[in-house]
């Protein structure tokens, strides 16, 4: 791993990394699922189901419940319309994220959000929780051909930033965030209270582990 004396930027994971969202899934996607007549999720099964981007969240979840692949077309546009309304008043941003925002950036170091929910719920998001100010960039899953885990999103992320991957540290919850990382050349911290399909993202290897953002050590 890169050491901490060649840090020059940083890109943050949202959803289980900066904001605990779950709460606004739950809330979407029993809407959802009530529009089209089918049952409830559990909060359990949402939880494990998040981080691979809103179109995954959405197909699994029909196929959980039995509805066919073909009602994602009505899904879809069902699950952007109440996300849109419902947008961050299920959730909250967690405890350490604001100082841990304010060290990064006392650092003068450039900060972005890569996340795989689509683009504009993401940067709407971060402005209802006035977190929007802390970054020069917001790119959300559609943004790129590709999302995470594939390396991709962060290299082009490094390319808006003007760093290196080996300068620049990802800062995640997942093992999809881990895989990225990993594979685009990226230094690695991964917060353990967030989202990782059910699994401790403790038996990830990383640079570090830490469970708050502002335990974060750069020196």
């Amino acid at each position: 791993m890169t050491h901490s004396t060649s840090l020059q930027a940083c890109i943050l994971d949202l959803d289980g990394t900066l904001v605990d969202t779950l709460g606004d899934f739950v809330a979407v996607l029993g809407r959802v699922l009530s529009d089209l007549g089918l049952p409830p999720v559990t909060r359990d099964f949402i939880e494990r189901t998040i981080g691979k981007g809103s179109e995954h969240l959405v197909r699994t979840t029909l196929a959980h419940v039995g509805g066919a692949p073909a009602l994602f077309n009505r899904a879809w546009p069902l699950y952007q319309q109440h996300y849109a309304a419902l947008n961050g008043q299920h959730a909250a941003v967690y405890p350490g994220v604001i100082e841990g925002l304010e060290l990064l950036r006392s650092r003068g170091l450039p900060l972005a959000v890569l996340t795989n929910k689509p683009g504009a719920p993401a940067r709407e998001l971060l402005r209802r929780k006035g977190l929007n100010h802390y970054f020069s960039h917001v790119f959300g899953g559609d943004d790129f051909e590709r999302k995470k885990p594939d390396p991709l999103p962060l290299l082009k992320t490094c390319e808006a930033l003007g760093t290196a991957p080996s300068a620049t540290w990802m800062v995640g919850d997942s093992r999809n965030d881990a895989e990225a990382a990993n594979a685009a050349g990226c230094p690695l911290v991964l917060v353990t209270y967030g989202y990782n399909h059910g699994e401790d993202i403790r038996a990830v290897a990383a640079l570090q582990h830490v469970s708050r953002l502002d335990e974060v050590r750069l020196d």
